[in-house]
C-alpha cells in the first residue's frame, strides 16, 4: 500500500486542473485517486473527456480514472486541490471543509475572508495557523487555504525580501500577463493577436490588495495588512505562459543597488518551507543581463517555481525599479497550491 496521501483534483479538466494532474504525477507525498468535473461528464474516463492542452503528455494513470461528481459525499478524502471557477468554489469548498477535508484552492472566492490565508510558503508560512481559527469559529473539521492571484505571486516574494530589509512605502506595478491566465479556451485569437488588452476584470484590485494581506502580520485571530500602498495596471499580452511585472518601489530605508541585489540573491524561505518537495531553490533568481527575464527563456526556472528578477536599476521617481517574472500556472496556480499542501501536511494540519 502506498504511503502517499490520497488526494483529488476538483475541476480537473480545465487548464489549471490539468496542471495539477501534471505536477502531481509521481509526487512523493500525494497520490491522485480521484478527479472531478461537471455532472454531465461524471463517470467518463478522464482521458476521453479532457482536451489536454499542456505540452507534456497526459500521465497514463490519469487516462483511466473515471470522473467523479464534485461533492464531499462522493469523495471521502483528506485533501483536495481546487481548480474550480470562483462561483462554484464559493459554494462547494466550504462543504468539503465542513466534511473534514483540507482544501488547497486556486480560486479567488475566499481570499478576502479574515480567517482564510492567502499562502506563499516562502513568504508567510506562519499564516497557515489561521486554519486553527477556521476550525474553531466555523466548526469545520477541515479547512480552506488559498494561493494568491497569479500576478501577485512573484512580486510578493520580491516585496517580502525588500520589506524585511528596508521597509516599503509605495509600489507601482504594471503587468504583462500570459493568455494561459485566462484559462482555456481563454482569450479569443482575434482579440489577442497583434494586440495588448489593457484590462483584465478584477485583476488590478487583486494585485493592489492581496500582497498586503500576504505581507501582513498574524495577530491573534486575524491578519493586520502591510501598511504600504500599491498602484497597479494589468494587461493581457500574447505570451503563452509567464506573467511579467514591471515594479517601481519606494523604500523606507534608502539602499544602494548592490545592497538590494544582495538581499534579493540571499533571500531564503522560512525554515519550515525550505525543504519541502516543491520549494524553489533559490526562491529568487537575480539576472544581470540587460534583456532578462523573458517569459520564453526564464519561466521554467526552478522547475517553474522560482521568481526571476532582472533590470534592477535606480528609479527617478521612486527608489528602485525592476522586472519580475513568474510562471503563472505553476508557481502562480497549481504548483503554488501543491506547495501549500506540503506545508500544511508538515505542520500537522492534514
Amino acid at each position: 500500500m502506498s504511503s502517499r496521501l490520497p488526494v483529488a483534483v476538483l475541476g480537473a479538466t480545465g487548464s489549471v486542473g490539468q496542471r495539477f494532474v501534471q505536477l502531481l504525477d509521481q509526487h512523493p507525498l500525494f497520490e491522485v485517486v480521484a478527479l472531478t468535473s461537471s455532472d454531465r461528464r461524471s463517470g467518463q474516463p478522464y482521458g476521453e473527456s479532457c482536451r489536454w492542452v499542456l505540452t507534456d503528455p497526459m500521465p497514463e494513470w490519469a487516462k483511466t480514472i473515471r470522473l467523479s461528481p464534485t461533492t464531499p459525499e462522493d469523495l471521502h478524502i483528506p485533501l483536495v486541490f481546487s481548480a474550480l471557477p470562483a462561483d462554484i468554489a464559493r459554494e462547494v469548498e466550504p462543504q468539503f471543509a465542513q466534511a473534514g477535508t483540507m482544501v488547497c484552492s486556486n480560486a479567488s472566492s475566499y481570499r478576502r475572508e479574515a480567517d482564510i490565508p492567502i499562502l506563499l510558503p516562502e513568504v508567510n508560512a506562519d499564516h497557515a495557523r489561521l486554519v486553527e481559527i477556521q476550525r474553531r469559529k466555523r466548526g469545520w473539521r477541515g479547512g480552506i487555504v488559498t494561493n494568491p492571484n497569479c500576478t501577485s505571486t512573484g512580486m510578493t516574494v520580491v516585496l517580502k525580501a525588500l520589506l524585511d530589509s528596508f521597509g516599503v512605502q509605495k509600489v507601482f506595478a504594471v503587468s504583462m500577463q500570459a493568455i494561459s491566465g485566462a484559462g482555456y479556451p481563454g482569450v479569443p485569437s482575434m482579440d489577442i493577436l497583434d494586440n495588448v488588452i489593457p484590462y483584465i476584470g478584477g485583476e488590478e484590485e487583486k494585485v493592489e490588495t492581496e500582497p498586503l494581506k500576504m505581507l501582513g502580520a498574524l495577530q491573534h485571530d486575524t491578519i493586520q495588512p502591510a501598511s504600504f500602498v500599491i498602484s497597479a495596471h494589468t494587461n493581457r499580452v500574447a505570451v503563452s505562459d509567464g506573467h511579467t511585472v514591471c515594479l517601481s518601489i519606494e523604500l523606507v530605508k534608502k539602499a544602494s543597488l548592490d545592497e538590494i541585489a544582495q538581499v534579493l540573491q540571499t533571500y531564503q524561505a522560512p525554515t519550515e518551507s525550505q525543504n519541502l518537495p516543491s520549494a524553489p531553490h533559490p526562491p529568487i533568481i537575480l539576472r544581470d543581463e540587460a534583456d532578462r527575464p523573458q517569459p520564453r527563456l526564464d519561466r521554467m526556472s526552478g522547475k517553474g517555481m522560482s521568481t526571476v528578477v532582472g533590470r534592477l536599476r535606480k528609479d527617478p521617481i521612486y527608489d528602485i525599479k525592476m522586472v519580475v517574472l513568474s510562471h503563472n500556472t505553476i508557481r502562480g496556480a497549481a504548483g503554488g497550491s501543491i506547495y501549500n499542501a506540503e506545508l500544511l501536511r508538515s505542520m500537522g494540519f492534514i
